[in-house]
């Protein structure tokens, strides 16, 4: 796995637990770190994929 995908990973990990802390103390600011889990899984998603298809391109390619 690419390492950019794996430090987005560990922002949507930190982004759960910073919304669960954020609710549980009453506060909707775990609004916005539920939209930063979106925009980091998005991106973890969008460099595996990547790396699969360079894989993939470059096997093709020999």
């Amino acid at each position: 796995m690419p390492r950019l995908a794996l430090y987005a990973l560990a922002v949507c990990v930190l982004a759960v637990v910073a919304a669960v802390v954020s609710f549980a103390r009453g506060s909707w600011l775990g609004i916005v770190w539920i939209l930063m889990l979106g925009v980091a899984s998005n991106i973890a998603w969008y460099y595996v994929r990547k790396a699969k298809n360079d894989k993939a391109a470059a096997a093709a390619g020999r």
